[in-house]
């Protein structure tokens, strides 16, 4: 049996082509890349995405007319189409641009894991303050920070981006690049409704503080058992350890008891038996702002990044998107997105004439850690880890076919290796998870920290 997590470019739009010097082409039909691999004219350079060599024809001796990236960023994935524009004369006479999608790709990014690491890192350190060496105050927040600084799970988007942007940019002629730049009104989006003037400087806490208007909201009782006369904490709807912030809407009041047995239980698993009362606590709880705050603190820095890279730099509201979108009938999703990013003049004839039925779907995975040890739940070294990355020729990442000659896995597959020094390699497929010994693994491609995937587009609305 044949199983692949990545399997060519056949299905993904267009192969990457280079010359033989390695300058970018044109990218090709994938039959035409078959072609070209069959005669012996071209060798594969890499898997994913798929891209070819030419052995004979340089790029003097070929016509490169240069391909456009358009990019829609997101908070947890990124869209980005690679395509073409060309002219079409209409019936009437008049002149129309078409674009076709050349190849499709959507990053998913791990700012959420990132995140999660960091404050696990800081709930390690605060236990071991606490519980072993109480006369030592916690250090001090004046450490100085450079202009522009971002948090570790923000910077890891702009550069996931950039990075996957330059590599595009290194396989393909890339002439511009087109960014959707959109800015949301957090202010707005709290309120569920759009606001006026002064509303923007009055809100919910206007001439109070935040225990009184909780105190008012819930009547001075419990939300969670309706106990009154008692003290009463100022409690996190969604915990802070599953994400929850500090905002009025993510806050109520909860007795001491309540509190307690709640600790970091989701409010909906911990008032299952009280639908009633759950369902009021839902009702005031406010849209989450995580992804739209991450935007906006990353649109800049992620435009500065891009001009870096050489090609021209163009901005795009999102407004404008979303009209290409749904003026070409197609669905929402962040690859169809990026195809819609920038001008296009329907009232004149222009269109979106082709869209990839398949995506590439690329992982930001990393590149390992830097930990020696492994930490058990109470942040104690567990076990120590191997100083070396590589193992019997191979490290974690890796894109490689394993032959298994029997068992429940017997048979022919390709995915991304997790290395061991025991030399049992794990073997993550579409299929499963695996071990498979050394001597049955060929190496594929090298691992460059993201992990490649295919998956299919939605073409329609619906």
């Amino acid at each position: 049996m044949e199983s692949s997590g990545y399997s060519g470019g056949a299905g993904s739009g267009r192969v990457f082509v280079l010359a033989r010097d390695g300058v970018p082409l044109m990218p090709c039909h994938p039959a035409r890349a078959r072609e070209l691999l069959r005669r012996s004219r071209a060798v594969v350079v890499r898997l994913a995405p798929f891209t070819i060599r030419l052995k004979d024809r340089g790029r003097g001796e070929s016509e490169v007319a240069g391909v456009q990236l358009r990019i829609d960023p997101g908070s947890k994935a990124t869209g980005i189409a690679v395509t073409d524009t060309k002219a079409e004369r209409l019936v009437g006479g008049s002149t129309a641009t078409v674009r076709r999608g050349l190849v499709s790709v959507e990053l998913l990014h791990r700012g959420e894991q990132i995140r999660r690491a960091m404050a696990q890192r800081a709930g390690y350190r605060r236990r071991r303050r606490s519980a072993n060496c109480r006369y030592r105050a916690p250090r001090n927040r004046n450490r100085a920070r450079s202009a522009g600084w971002l948090a570790p799970s923000l910077r890891h988007r702009v550069e996931s981006v950039a990075s996957v942007t330059d590599r595009l940019r290194r396989l393909a002629p890339v002439t511009e690049i087109h960014v959707e730049h959109a800015a949301f009104d957090t202010h707005a989006m709290s309120e569920g409704r759009g606001l006026e003037a002064i509303e923007y400087r009055r809100g919910a806490l206007a001439g109070t503080e935040i225990r009184e208007l909780l105190l008012v909201r819930w009547q001075r009782s419990c939300a969670y058992c309706g106990a009154s006369g008692v003290p009463l904490n100022a409690e996190h709807i969604r915990p802070r350890s599953r994400g929850g912030s500090s905002r009025l809407s993510n806050l109520t009041l909860a007795c001491v008891p309540c509190n307690k047995a709640k600790g970091a239980t989701p409010v909906e698993e911990f008032l299952a038996g009280s639908p009633e009362r759950l369902e009021r606590i839902l009702r005031d709880v406010g849209v989450p702002l995580h992804d739209a705050a991450a935007m906006n603190a990353t649109r800049g820095r992620l435009i500065s990044a891009l001009e870096h890279l050489g090609p021209p730099v163009h901005t795009w509201t999102g407004a404008r998107t979303k009209w290409n979108r749904e003026a070409m009938g197609l669905g929402k999703t962040h690859t169809l997105d990026a195809l819609s990013v920038g001008g296009l003049d329907h009232e004149n004839g222009d269109a979106i004439v082709r869209v990839c039925a398949r995506i590439l779907v690329v992982k930001a995975a990393g590149r390992g850690v830097y930990a020696r040890t492994t930490p058990d739940r109470f942040g104690f070294p567990r076990l120590r880890r191997p100083r070396r990355k590589r193992h019997y020729g191979f490290v974690t990442g890796d894109l490689v076919r394993a032959t298994v000659p029997k068992g429940r896995w017997k048979g022919t597959w390709s995915g991304r290796l997790a290395a061991r020094s025991t030399g049992r390699h794990s073997l993550t497929t579409a299929q499963g998870r695996f071990n498979v010994s050394y001597r049955n693994v060929q190496l594929l491609q090298r691992a460059d920290g993201y992990a490649y995937s295919l998956g299919q587009e939605l073409r329609k609305k619906g």
